[in-house]
C-alpha cells in the first residue's frame, strides 16, 4: 500500500531532475510504500525521454510522469496534489537531493500527529563551485532559502515557513485551503514566486500548526549561474514583487510597507557591523526588493 507519495515539479532541467531522482530512489522505505509523481510542466527538452530511460532503470520503484499544461509551478504543484495516490503528500523541486529517511520522517510524523496537517523539513545549501565569499547568511535567503531549527520535532519559528522544496501535507486537512494560486510562482523562467508562502499564511490562518521535521533534509544545490551580481538583482526585486502581490491578495500592503521601513533600519544597522563586500550585496538585495514591493505589477 502507498503510504506517502512525492511531488516533483520540473520544467526543462532534465539532467537536474535525473539527479535528484537518483537521491529519491534510495529512500530506506519499502518500494511498494511510496510513489514518485513527477509533473512535466511544458518541457521543450528531453525531460520525457530521460525519465522514461530512468524509470526503466528502476522498475522496482513506482516512478509515474505526469504533464501539466497550466504555466508555472502552482499548476504543476496542484495537478501532483491530484494525481497522487498517498493520503500524504511531500514536495521537492527538481534541483535538489533528499537524505534516504527524507519520506520516512514526514511518514512517522504524521503517523504520530493524527491532527498535523502540514510540515517542512531541514534545507541545506549546497555550493559546487564553493561558497562565494561575499554571502552573508542574510543574503543567502533569497538564494537558497537554508533552514535548520535544531534537532527535534517541533512547530516553525514564529515568522518563518516551509521553503516550497521541502513541504509535505495530509491531503485530508487541505479541504477548503485552495491549493497553491496560480496567479503566483514561477512561470517560464520568471523568479516571481511565494507561492508556498501564500498557501502556509492561509493555512496559518486557518489554525494549523506548520511542523518542522529535521529528518527530512534536502540539500539545494546552487549553480554559479545563481550567483552573479544580474542574477540576484533580479532574484531580489522579484522577492519584492511577489511579497507585493501576497499583500495585496491578504489586504496588508500598509502593514508590508511599514514592515519594509523597519526592515531598512535592521539592514543599515547590520551594515554597520559586516565588511564592506558583504554590506554592498545586502544594500543591493533590500533595494531591489524595496523596488519590487513599490512597483505596481499586474500578473
Amino acid at each position: 500500500m502507498i503510504r506517502i507519495s512525492l511531488v516533483i515539479p520540473t520544467h526543462n532541467r532534465a539532467a537536474q531532475l535525473v539527479a535528484a531522482l537518483e537521491s529519491v530512489v534510495c529512500q530506506d522505505l519499502p518500494h511498494d510504500e511510496w510513489e514518485c509523481v513527477v509533473v512535466n510542466n511544458n518541457s521543450t527538452d528531453d525531460t520525457e525521454a530521460r525519465f522514461a530511460a530512468f524509470a526503466a532503470a528502476h522498475p522496482d520503484c513506482s516512478l509515474r510522469l505526469v504533464a501539466e499544461q497550466g504555466p508555472g509551478v502552482s499548476y504543476a504543484r496542484n495537478r501532483g496534489l491530484r494525481e497522487a495516490q498517498a493520503p500524504l503528500v511531500a514536495f521537492i523541486d527538481d534541483d535538489e537531493r533528499v537524505n534516504a529517511g527524507f519520506l520516512r520522517a514526514y511518514l512517522d510524523l504524521f503517523e504520530s500527529r493524527p491532527g498535523a496537517v502540514v510540515a517542512g523539513g531541514r534545507i541545506v545549501a549546497e555550493y559546487p563551485a564553493g561558497r562565494p565569499a561575499w554571502m552573508s547568511k542574510y543574503v543567502e535567503m533569497p538564494i537558497a532559502n537554508p533552514m535548520d531549527f535544531g534537532e527535534r520535532v517541533r512547530p516553525f519559528p514564529a515568522g518563518r515557513v516551509p521553503g516550497g522544496g521541502n513541504m509535505a501535507f495530509r491531503r485530508a486537512g487541505l479541504d477548503g485551503y485552495g491549493g497553491f494560486d496560480p496567479t503566483l510562482g514561477r512561470v517560464n523562467g520568471e523568479l516571481i514566486g511565494g507561492e508556498e508562502n501564500d498557501f502556509f499564511e492561509r493555512l496559518l490562518l486557518g489554525g494549523e500548526t506548520i511542523w518542522y521535521v529535521p529528518g527530512a533534509v534536502m540539500w539545494h544545490i546552487i549553480p554559479p549561474s545563481k550567483l552573479t551580481g544580474a542574477y540576484f538583482r533580479r532574484l531580489s526585486y522579484n522577492v519584492g514583487v511577489s511579497q507585493r502581490l501576497r499583500a495585496e491578495i491578504h489586504r496588508r500592503l500598509p502593514k508590508t510597507f511599514v514592515l519594509e521601513i523597519a526592515k531598512w533600519v535592521a539592514t543599515l544597522l547590520l551594515c554597520c557591523t559586516m565588511p564592506p563586500r558583504k554590506s554592498r550585496w545586502l544594500l543591493c538585495m533590500r533595494l531591489e526588493i524595496s523596488r519590487g514591493l513599490f512597483s505596481k505589477i499586474k500578473r
